[in-house]
């Protein structure tokens, strides 16, 4: 419905009273609802223009920028600090396109990387929480999540649509003193669909795409260039549903000295595209148990594990493969946590709501951010 500028309709005036009857003409009022009725037309029109993305009812598609400008240019801030734990904007910076604005006004944005050390070419969207644009906030590095969709994760992260609440859940758990402000990366997560069951693993497997460099490099280095982050691993963390989950998994285990936590729902916990097929010793580099065995051995550095399973999920065995997982390796300088769903499905709306229950405290409280 659309309104007037002082938030009311127009008032029409009656004519004076005619002498002979006293009776009042309609005719005021009739243009008052044919007033209304356009008004609530146009309301009607704009709104589903806007459903639609029909310009200019829509913001998608416009530029973003994120951080307040300082003077000259830039983020505010944007000088490094040798002796700072954050790290301002490297450059150079992206072509960011809003996807979408959530009602808070913060904007989910997207970007195609040309990955430099992966040679991959994708998209990826981008979130950062109202509090990265507060003036109070002008220096500081934010923590990084990066978020990986299970299923094909092709052309698209499902983590970027709204209807999963992903953004607002991070916005209310820090509200609650539960989470961090995280920043959100949400790249694609394989280089085309799932055509007849072929994945990547979030690998580089040999002789294809370099999905893992892709997941723990490039994008990394996208958020780097773009934000202000945190210099150290205590700002990086990964959560994943599924395959997803199995990549966020192994990129902490496979790369602890730049990622410290993972929030695993649902996930593999092995390697298994049939795309290793004739490379059972890279394949064997990319399972995350034998990667946990060596930190074991080596007695570090520190990762932390959330991992969470419904109770109903559709294959049987992924809960006891997770819990027999966490007893083989969860020791030393592994951490983990587990959280069984009551109910809980192999769903990403099983996953989101649960995260609030244990997961993303339990990443949190190791984590820093934000950092000046």
């Amino acid at each position: 419905m659309s309104y007037s500028p002082d938030g009311q309709y127009p008032q029409y005036a009656d004519p004076a009273p005619e002498p002979e009857s006293g009776r009042r003409p309609r005719r005021g009022r009739r243009w008052l609802a044919v007033g209304a009725a356009v008004l609530a037309l146009a309301g009607i029109a704009s709104g589903a223009m806007y459903h639609f993305e029909i310009p200019p009812f829509t913001d998608k598609g416009k530029s973003v920028s994120f951080g307040a400008p300082a003077k000259g240019g830039g983020q505010a801030g944007a000088a490094q600090n040798a002796g700072s734990k954050a790290l301002m904007p490297t450059g150079p910076a992206a072509d960011f396109k809003n996807s979408m604005t959530l009602p808070d006004g913060t904007h989910v944005a997207v970007t195609t990387l040309e990955g430099k050390k992966s040679g991959f070419k994708g998209k990826v969207w981008v979130w950062a929480p109202k509090e990265y644009d507060d003036p109070k906030y002008a220096k500081s590095g934010f923590p990084v999540l990066i978020a990986l969709p299970g299923g094909a994760g092709y052309p698209n992260n499902y983590w970027m649509g709204t209807d999963l609440g992903l953004q607002t859940s991070i916005a209310k758990w820090y509200a609650e003193g539960k989470s961090k402000p995280f920043l959100l990366a949400m790249p694609v997560l394989n280089p085309a669909g799932d055509d007849k069951g072929i994945y990547w693993d979030g690998s580089d497997i040999p002789g294809q795409p370099k999905m893992g460099t892709w997941l723990t490099e490039d994008v990394p280095d996208l958020m780097k260039a773009n934000f202000r982050t945190v210099k150290s691993r205590d700002g990086w963390a990964f959560m994943g549903s599924s395959t997803g989950g199995f990549a966020s998994l192994k990129a902490v285990l496979k790369h602890p000295d730049k990622f410290k936590a993972a929030i695993c729902s649902g996930p593999d916990v092995v390697p298994d595209s049939p795309l290793w097929k004739g490379h059972d010793k890279e394949k064997a580099a990319n399972d995350p148990g034998a990667l946990a065995k060596g930190l074991i051995d080596k007695k570090g550095p520190d990762v932390y594990l959330a991992f969470q399973v419904g109770d109903s999920e559709n294959n049987k065995k992924t809960l006891p493969d997770v819990e027999k997982w966490i007893a083989t390796y969860g020791k030393g300088p592994v951490h983990t946590s587990m959280r069984v769903i009551p109910g809980g499905k192999h769903n990403a709306k099983t996953y989101v709501p649960s995260m609030g229950e244990g997961p993303i405290q339990f990443i949190s409280k190791v984590m820093e951010g934000p950092v000046e």
